[in-house]
C-alpha cells in the first residue's frame, strides 16, 4: 500500500489497514534513506548536486510506482474542474491527466528537485537528511489523515478502507515522535538546523491538513488520490522549508 516492496498480508480488513497507516512513517523513512543513498552515491561519483537531486526525487516515485504523484495530479484535476463533488470525483477516476494535473506535477517536481539541489549543494548530509525527512513526513500525514472525523468521499476504495482506522492519540503521538526525531537529525547542523527540521515537519502537517480540509469540503471526504496529494504536498513543504535560512 505504501511501497512496491512485497509484504505478505494474510488478510485485508480495516484492522490491517489501520496497522499499515500507523506504520506509514516507517515505510517513508525506508524510502527516504534509499533516496539519500542514491543521491550520495552520485555525489561521490562527481555527478554534481543537480543530478543527485533528480535521482533523489525519482526514488520515491519509483518505489511507489508513481502512485502518490498520480494521486496529486488527479486531485488537482478534480479540484480545478469547478464542477460539483460528483463531477470532480468522476474526473479523478479517469485514467488521463488534464491540464491542472500536468501543471501541478511540473511545478511540484521542479520545487522538489530545486530544493534538493540547493541542499546537496551545501553538503551531502543536508541533502540526505532532507530526503529522509521529506519521505517520512509524506507518510506521516497519511497516518494523520486516517484519524476519526475524516470521512471517505466514496463508499469504496482506499479512502473508505483507512478512514478512521488510526485513533487521534496514536496519530498525534506519531507526529510528536517524528518531530522529535527530526529535531535530533537536524542537530547535526546545530541548534538552528534542529529547529528548522522540527518546524519543517510541523509546517508540512499544517499544509497537508489545510489541503485535506479543503478536499473534505469540496469532495465530501478523502480518496486514495487525495492521500497521494497529501503525501506530495507534505514532502514538498519539508524540502522548501529546509532550504530557508542560512
Amino acid at each position: 500500500m505504501l511501497t512496491v516492496v512485497p509484504v505478505a498480508v494474510p488478510r485485508w480488513d480495516r484492522a490491517t489497514a489501520g496497522a499499515g497507516m500507523r506504520c506509514a512513517p516507517v515505510a517513508g523513512l525506508a524510502v527516504g534513506l534509499a533516496s539519500a543513498a542514491l543521491g550520495g552515491l552520485l555525489l561521490m561519483a562527481g555527478s554534481g548536486a543537480l543530478l543527485a537531486a533528480v535521482a533523489s526525487a525519482a526514488v520515491p516515485a519509483a518505489l511507489t510506482r508513481g502512485l502518490h504523484l498520480d494521486g496529486l495530479a488527479d486531485t488537482a484535476d478534480g479540484l480545478g474542474s469547478g464542477g460539483s463533488a460528483e463531477s470532480a470525483l468522476r474526473i479523478m477516476k479517469q485514467s488521463d491527466i488534464g491540464p491542472f494535473g500536468v501543471l501541478t506535477l511540473v511545478f511540484v517536481l521542479l520545487a522538489q528537485v530545486a530544493a534538493l539541489a540547493g541542499l546537496y549543494g551545501r553538503s551531502w548530509a543536508e541533502g540526505a537528511v532532507a530526503a529522509a525527512l521529506s519521505a517520512t513526513t509524506a507518510r506521516l500525514v497519511l497516518t494523520l489523515a486516517a484519524r476519526p472525523g475524516v470521512p471517505p468521499a466514496r463508499p469504496g476504495g482506499l479512502g473508505a478502507a483507512v478512514a478512521g482506522t488510526v485513533s487521534a492519540h496514536r496519530g498525534l503521538g506519531t507526529a510528536a515522535v517524528t518531530a522529535v526525531l527530526a529535531a535530533a537529525a537536524g542537530a547535526l547542523f546545530g541548534a538552528a538546523g534542529s529547529a528548522r527540521c522540527a518546524l519543517a515537519v510541523v509546517l508540512a502537517c499544517v499544509a497537508a491538513r489545510l489541503l485535506r480540509q479543503h478536499c473534505v469540503r469540496r469532495l465530501g471526504g478523502v480518496t486514495g488520490d487525495v492521500f497521494g496529494a497529501l503525501a506530495e504536498t507534505a514532502a514538498t513543504t519539508v524540502l522548501v522549508v529546509l532550504t530557508l535560512g542560512p
